[in-house]
Formats: C-alpha cells, structure tokens, sequence
C-alpha cells in the first residue's frame, strides 16, 4: 500500500470496507475468493445502515409533527419493531417497542412515534439506555402528562455465545409522569398485553 495513503481521506463507507477486508484476513479467510469478495463492501454498507441514528435528530421528527389539540387520554402505539446492535458484541438484539403518551395541550403524528424508535434503535446500544431515551425524547419534546415505554426483546449476544439460551427474552420499562400513577401504568400495561381486534 502507498506509504502516503491516509485511510482518513475515503469516504465512511469506504474506510469501513477496508477495515472488514482487514477482520476478513485476520480470521484466516481469503477475502478474494468469489463468496467473499464483496463482502466487506455490503457489510460496510449494512453497518452505516444500521448506525444511522446518529445522524438523525429525533426531537426535530418529532416537533416537525405535532399539533394543539384538546385529547387528554392515554394515546398508545404497540407492537413497534425494533431492531438495534448490542454495543458489546456488535451482535442484533430485536423485539417490538410499546409506547404511550397522555397529551397535555399537543399531540404527534402517529407515524413519528415508529420513527423514534428507528433512530434511537439505529446507534451502538443497550436495552436499558435504548427505553430511557425514547421515554425522555418523548417526554422532553412534547411534555406531556405521562409517558410509558416497554421494550421486550431477544439479545443474539445470549443466543448464539456465551450462555446460548434461544428463549430468553429481556423486558424494560421506564414511566414519567402520570404512569408513576399504579392506576394509570396498569391501564397501558393491561392494553399493551390485550388485543382489541
């Protein structure tokens, strides 16, 4: 390689790629044989795919949605998909989102609720600091009365290594507001596990 060739000077995805064809032959693989050869490009390109919430400003999605009106009951949007990477292992953890808002003079667009989750969901994460920061963008951006997020999902980090359990699941919550209210975190927690339909 030229000795006055700075890495720093390629595009990110380019620099990525490189970085994947280096893992490639530390693991022993021949990175040009035919299976392998645009690997390291399509993972740089998933990479920067799935870490594109850094690059996203969620309070802005969803100031750029929301709306004065008189409704003050619980708003819930359920069944969220998520997908995020373990910040550990760079290893997929999924599961769904649940969310829900009482509106205290404003509500949102319902679509921009799905979209926080993508953006906080789309950066090097944990579970628990995922629940906490869509719970205080909501909360901080639209203050409203209360806001409630539970977030159930499987961690490939537990699968696939280390203690390899397929069926665990793990469960986080975090409550602002009137869903500190036993009364009120039950309601949304009784509607999140009903279906109406």
């Amino acid at each position: 390689m030229n000795e006055n060739f700075n890495i720093e000077t390629l595009p990110i995805t380019d620099q990525i790629k490189s970085y994947f064809e280096e893992i490639i032959d530390l693991l022993g693989e021949n990175k040009n044989r035919e299976g392998l050869l645009k690997t390291p490009e399509r993972a740089s390109k998933a990479l920067k795919f799935l870490t594109e919430g850094y690059e996203k400003d969620p309070e802005q999605i969803l100031q750029s949605a929301m709306f004065q009106e008189d409704y003050n009951e619980m708003v819930i949007v359920k069944d969220i998909e998520l997908y995020s990477l373990c910040e550990h292992h760079l290893l997929p953890f999924f599961g769904k989102a649940h969310l829900a808002y009482i509106p205290n003079g404003h509500i949102v667009g319902l679509s921009k609720l799905p979209r926080i989750v993508d953006i906080f969901s789309r950066r090097l994460q944990v579970q628990e600091r995922l629940t906490e920061q869509i719970l205080d963008c909501i909360n901080s951006t639209l203050n409203p009365k209360g806001v409630a997020v539970v977030i159930e999902a499987s961690h490939m980090c537990m699968m696939m290594r280390g203690v390899q359990k397929q069926n665990s699941t793990t469960t986080t919550s975090g409550f602002r507001g009137a869903f500190k209210d036993t009364d009120t975190r039950n309601e949304f927690l009784n509607l999140v596990k009903s279906n109406l339909s």
